[in-house]
């Protein structure tokens, strides 16, 4: 049997994929795995993918469009006549899971791309799961997320940090956040701000 070594294309799964000894099935399966895995929807890790499922869901895009971990951005919006937008998605929290003192610092990474010394996403969506109480947090609860959605221009104009942003620059340089469910609607218009729409 010859090797190849082209591409990989992931095929949707449905979780009940067991695991198995050369087809001789085995007791678990994937949905054993991602309850494992991803069961804490508060960890660094596991809320930025949230943050961009979504992200993804308020954009209205196919849930079975399989997420690339090796993509220069996040998500791919399209828009008319042949054209989509780049978007790339920032998540910070307040709560975190281990035991903490005092809430998170919010601070938002948006350094331009190491290799291309540019940003190659068209805009950026900075989004915070903003509930402060570790006895209520939910994730899955839309309506504890809030977003800022900022075009790559206009974060190469600013004149203070090119690598991050505070949340109090934040608010001062772009005014306040929006919800879920006008999500859709800031970055249709960012779209036009790109020239994209």
């Amino acid at each position: 049997m010859s090797r190849s070594l082209s591409k990989l294309h992931p095929t949707l799964k449905s979780g009940d994929e067991p695991f198995h000894a050369d087809k001789k099935r085995l007791e678990l399966t994937l949905l054993d795995w991602w309850r494992w895995d991803a069961s804490d929807l508060v960890s660094n890790t596991t809320r930025g993918r949230l943050a961009e499922f979504i992200v993804a869901m308020a954009l209205h895009l196919d849930p079975k469009v399989i997420r690339n971990d090796w993509a220069e951005y996040d998500l791919e919006m399209p828009l008319k006549k042949n054209k989509f937008l780049k978007i790339e998605v920032k998540s910070k929290a307040y709560v975190q899971t281990w035991d903490q003192k005092k809430l998170s610092e919010i601070s938002f990474t948006v350094k331009k791309a190491k290799s291309l010394a540019k940003r190659v996403a068209d805009v950026y969506v900075l989004a915070l799961l903003a509930e402060k109480n570790k006895g209520t947090i939910d994730p899955t609860n839309v309506n504890q997320w809030q977003f800022w959605v900022l075009t790559s221009g206009e974060l190469n104009k600013r004149e203070r940090s090119q690598h991050s942003i505070t949340l109090n620059s934040l608010k001062t340089e772009f005014g306040s956040a929006v919800s879920f469910q006008k999500l859709r609607t800031k970055v249709l218009r960012k779209a036009v701000a790109c020239k994209l729409k």
